[in-house]
């Protein structure tokens, strides 16, 4: 994907008054977990939407606002399925009335929408033709508005008839502010980056992220590897890892990234201490040792200080960071240090950074640093698809609109 990015912007319009008494159609992602009552039990997508709602609102249209949520069958409407919480919790952080409509694709009580109302149209994936992008479905959506707006970059990567299909067909298609903000974001931290530009990929598997790993290879000055992915390559270097989760059968391939760094003057730094314990439990006892004294009954649980430290050191160096995973088990305080470490070293350097992956989100609020991080991605599988340099379809039918005006 090119990193700069030319689509319509929700705020374009409003700044041409192209909004006043047109209905709009907002493309949200309410997708909120609840508990065994229906009761929201965290609200940050819910609150990260109203941005876009209260600009269309306050520009005079008559606003339709939809989303999935959970993974309904479709055709099947059940009541878990509902956005009647959602629709309750809008009402409250918008100060205004927000019904929720049912049977919505053939318009059914969409007739009198009034400019400056709210209204909630229920769980779009209860509709057949949503998942498989269904030309049918998305034309019947696009004949509900005069301009459709996608702010839901979490399902930037899904093409699916509200977020890909609906965009071909509506008179304009543009993105809401949250969408447009983690597209700029990401521009910045891969299109033109500040030089150093360091990633920092951790996680278990080397297999689930192989394909990212490869693709920054080509792009970063250095690739910090952390976690289960970390020992793959300790592996690839030549050391033992005792009873360490890593994928040996991948062995090969971390070679060839590690050679691919090497070949442009980058690296991926191997650690050169780790905390170690006998056992994976929260009163395990944590051992830091030199990468050579890695005993056979030793998991890895950490970087090092040492390591961290060396890390800690190119961080602050560098001119862009993109973050991905934290590189211990830091859920556990004896194997946290190295992740808090880099956190911090985050925190404090001067390049701009971008985060994303709810692990990562999760070491961000424990170490409360997330005024300290340039952009915070709030799409998971988006995010994780844009660094491996793949097309988003809910993004690049924007871009084709823009360029066909």
């Amino acid at each position: 994907m090119s990193a700069v990015l030319n689509f319509i912007r929700l705020q374009d319009l409003i700044d041409q008054n192209a909004l006043q008494g047109k209905r709009v159609f907002i493309r949200a992602d309410l997708n909120v977990p609840q508990d065994d009552a229906g009761n929201i039990t965290e609200d940050t997508r819910i609150r990260a939407s109203v941005p876009a709602i209260q600009a269309a609102v306050a520009a005079g249209a008559k606003v339709m606002v939809t989303s999935h949520l959970g993974r309904p069958t479709e055709g099947e409407f059940k009541p878990e399925d509902s956005l009647a919480p959602v629709a309750a919790r809008l009402s409250e952080l918008l100060g205004q009335p927000v019904e929720l409509k049912q049977n919505w694709v053939d318009g059914a009580g969409l007739e009198g929408l009034q400019a400056g109302q709210v209204v909630l149209l229920e769980n779009v994936r209860v509709n057949k033709g949503e998942k498989k992008n269904a030309d049918e479905l998305a034309q019947k959506m696009a004949a509900l508005c005069d301009i459709y707006v996608n702010d839901a970059f979490g399902t930037a990567h899904r093409a699916e008839a509200s977020t890909h299909g609906i965009a071909k067909f509506a008179p304009v298609a543009a993105a809401g502010p949250l969408l447009a903000a983690e597209l700029d974001a990401l521009g910045k931290a891969l299109g033109a980056p500040a030089r150093p530009l360091l990633a920092i990929v951790a996680g278990s598997k080397v297999s689930t992220k192989l394909s990212i790993l490869e693709s920054l290879a080509d792009k970063v000055d250095n690739l910090i590897v952390g976690g289960g992915i970390a020992n793959t390559f300790m592996l690839a270097a030549g050391l033992k890892i005792g009873k360490s989760l890593a994928e040996p059968d991948l062995v090969g391939a971390a070679k060839i990234i590690i050679d691919k760094l090497a070949a442009r003057g980058a690296q991926v730094p191997i650690p050169v201490d780790v905390v170690t314990a006998k056992e994976f439990s929260p009163s395990a006892v944590a051992t830091v040792k030199d990468v050579k004294d890695v005993a056979d009954d030793d998991m890895i649980l950490d970087i090092g200080p040492q390591t961290a430290a060396i890390l800690a050191a190119q961080i602050a160096s560098a001119g862009t960071i993109v973050w991905n995973g934290p590189v211990g088990v830091f859920e556990f305080d004896q194997f946290a240090e190295g992740t808090k470490t880099l956190a911090l070293a985050i925190a404090e350097s001067k390049a701009f950074s971008i985060a994303g992956g709810g692990d990562t989100l999760a070491a961000i609020a424990k170490y409360n640093i997330g005024a300290q991080v340039g952009y915070i991605s709030t799409g998971g599988g988006a995010f994780l698809e844009f660094l491996e340099g793949k097309t988003l379809p809910a993004v690049e039918i924007l871009t084709q609109r823009a360029a066909a005006k």
